[in-house]
C-alpha cells in the first residue's frame, strides 16, 4: 500500500514530555500529581525519574497545560513539591483557561522627604483647626487685621496673659505645642514582596532550573488565554464540552466524553501535559446522536452482562439443579441466568486517532441477584466491576479491544480499571486511554494505546 494512502502521520516527539494529573477541589484549590515521563521516546515513572532530591516532572516552575477530553482547560505551575510516604505531588498556582491575568500589587512608599525631618502638618490660609480632643478649640489662624509679622515674638494686644509683661522669658513659661506624631515609616524594601512570593522547592538546587532538558510548556502566555482558549464547562457538567461539538448527543449527561472525576466529592481528575515542543491539544470527543448512543449503549451492556455472569459461576456455591429428561423429540429449551443488575454505568466515545473510527468505553457496577433458596448471601453481596473497551467493525458489530472484570474479594488480583480520559501522552498527534487502576493495595496508573483488536500498554505504574 502507498505510504499516501495511510494519510498524514504527524512527528512523533522524543520528549522530554511530562504526563500527569491536576486535581481540582470545590473550593478552587488545585495540586499536581506525577504519572509518567517520557525521555528518548521511552516513558518512566514521573514520581522516580530523576528524584535526587526532586522528581524532574515537579522542578519549581514547570508548567503544565490540562485538558478535558483534548479540550485546554487551563495552566498549573508547580511551586512547591511534597512527599507523602513514598508518593510525590506538587502544590502550585492554577489559572483557568480564559481566566483576566491578575495585576501585581506594588505597594509605594509615602511621598516626603526623609532628611528634611518629619512631615509637619499646615493649614491654609482662612482654614480653621478642628477642636481639640480636650474639648478646647485652638484660636483662629488668621492673624488679626492689628497683628504684626509671625515672625514678631509678642503676643496680640488684645490676647489674654497671665501677666501684662511682654518679656520673652514670659513666652517661654507658655507650654509648646506637641509636635505631630510622624506615621511609621516603611521598613522593608520594594524587592522584598517579590522574595517573599518566590516558591520555595524542597530539596531544589540550581542545576535543575539550568538543565536544557527541562519539561517547560512554552505554548504562550497566560494573558492570551482568553483570546485563543474557550474556558470549559463548569464542575457541576456531566459531560466536556468540545469545541466542534453540535449534535444533539453532545448534551446528554451520559455522552461519549463524561466528566472524569474522583470519587471524593468536589473533586475533579484532568490529564495534564508538559513539553515544549510538542502538538497542540485537539479534541477528541466524538459525538453521537442520542439514538447512536442508546443503541451502542445496549449492544455494550449485554456484553458485560456476559462476562459478568461467566465470572460469577465459579463463585456459585450451590450447584444448578438437575432437571429430568425431556422427552425423544421434543425441543429443549435452556433457561436463561439471572441477569445482573448495573448501577453508575458510564459511556464514553473517543475518536482517538482523527480518522472517524470511535473507540467506546463503557464501565459499571453490577450484582448478581440472589439465588433462591440459598442459606448464604455471600456471593450475592459481591460488587463487580467491569471495564468495556470496543471498536466498531465495518459490518456494524463491536470488537473487544479489552474487557477488565474484576469484584471485592479479588481486587488484590484483579484492579478495576478506571478511565481518566485520553491524552496524547507520547505527543504524535493521537489520543491514548489513560486509567487509574484501583486495588486493595493502592492505585496506580497507567497509558494504553487503542489497536485494532487489543490495548497496548504504553506505561503501567508499578504497585
Amino acid at each position: 500500500m502507498a505510504l499516501s494512502q495511510l494519510g498524514h502521520t504527524a512527528k512523533k516527539d522524543k520528549g522530554p514530555r511530562a504526563v500527569g494529573l491536576v486535581e481540582l477541589s470545590s473550593d478552587g484549590n488545585a495540586r499536581f500529581i506525577p504519572v509518567a515521563i517520557m525521555i528518548d521516546g521511552k516513558f518512566y515513572d514521573a514520581a522516580a525519574y530523576k528524584a535526587s532530591p526532586v522528581p524532574m516532572a515537579i522542578w519549581g516552575g514547570t508548567v503544565y497545560e490540562a485538558e478535558r477530553t483534548g479540550v485546554s482547560q487551563g495552566l498549573f505551575t508547580v511551586n512547591e513539591a511534597l512527599k507523602t510516604g513514598n508518593n510525590w505531588s506538587a502544590n502550585g498556582k492554577w489559572v483557568p483557561a480564559g481566566a483576566k491575568p491578575v495585576k501585581k500589587h506594588v505597594e509605594t512608599k509615602p511621598n516626603f522627604d526623609e532628611d528634611s525631618g518629619p512631615p509637619k502638618l499646615r493649614h491654609l490660609e482662612g482654614e480653621k483647626s478642628a477642636p481639640s480632643p480636650s474639648g478646647s478649640s485652638t484660636p483662629d489662624t488668621k492673624p488679626p487685621s492689628d497683628a504684626k509679622a509671625p515672625s514678631d515674638t509678642k503676643a496680640p494686644s488684645d490676647s489674654k496673659t497671665p501677666s501684662d509683661s511682654k518679656s520673652p522669658s514670659d513666652a517661654k513659661n507658655q507650654p509648646a505645642p506637641a509636635p505631630p506624631t510622624p506615621p511609621a515609616t516603611q521598613t522593608s524594601k520594594p524587592g522584598d514582596d517579590e522574595d517573599a512570593a518566590k516558591p520555595t522547592m524542597a530539596g531544589n538546587t540550581s542545576s535543575n532550573d539550568e538543565d536544557p532538558n527541562r519539561p517547560v510548556l512554552a505554548r504562550g502566555k497566560i494573558e492570551t488565554l482568553g483570546s485563543t482558549q474557550h474556558p470549559g464547562p463548569s464542575p457541576t457538567g456531566s459531560k466536556a464540552a468540545s469545541s466542534t461539538s453540535k449534535s444533539p448527543g453532545a448534551a446528554s449527561a451520559k455522552g461519549a466524553a463524561a466528566k472524569p472525576s474522583d470519587k471524593k466529592a468536589g473533586l475533579q481528575l484532568l490529564p495534564a501535559v508538559s513539553d515544549a515542543g510538542g502538538p497542540d491539544p485537539r479534541p477528541y470527543a466524538y459525538d453521537l446522536k442520542s439514538d447512536e448512543e442508546q443503541k451502542f449503549r445496549k449492544k455494550m451492556l449485554v456484553m458485560a452482562s456476559d462476562l459478568i455472569v461467566a465470572r460469577a459461576k465459579p463463585n456459585d456455591s450451590k450447584p444448578a439443579p438437575t432437571k429430568p429428561p425431556t422427552r425423544p423429540g421434543a425441543a429443549r429449551h435452556t433457561p436463561k441466568p439471572p441477569q445482573p443488575t448495573f448501577e453508575d454505568v458510564q459511556f464514553h466515545a473517543y475518536d482517538l486517532s482523527n480518522t472517524n473510527e470511535p473507540v467506546f468505553i463503557l464501565s459499571a457496577k453490577a450484582q448478581m441477584p440472589k439465588p433462591p433458596n440459598s442459606a448464604s448471601s455471600t456471593d450475592s453481596d459481591l460488587t463487580y466491576y467491569i471495564t468495556l473497551v470496543v471498536k466498531e467493525d465495518i459490518y456494524g458489530d463491536l470488537r473487544k479491544l479489552n474487557a477488565t472484570v474484576t469484584d471485592t474479594r479479588h481486587l488484590d488480583e484483579t484492579p478495576r480499571m478506571e478511565l481518566i480520559d485520553a491524552v496524547d501522552a507520547d505527543g504524535d498527534g493521537r489520543g491514548e486511554l489513560l486509567f487509574r487502576e484501583i486495588s486493595d493495595a493502592g492505585s496506580v496508573y497507567g497509558i494504553y494505546r487503542a489497536g485494532a483488536d487489543q490495548l497496548f500498554p504504553l506505561f503501567e505504574g508499578a504497585r
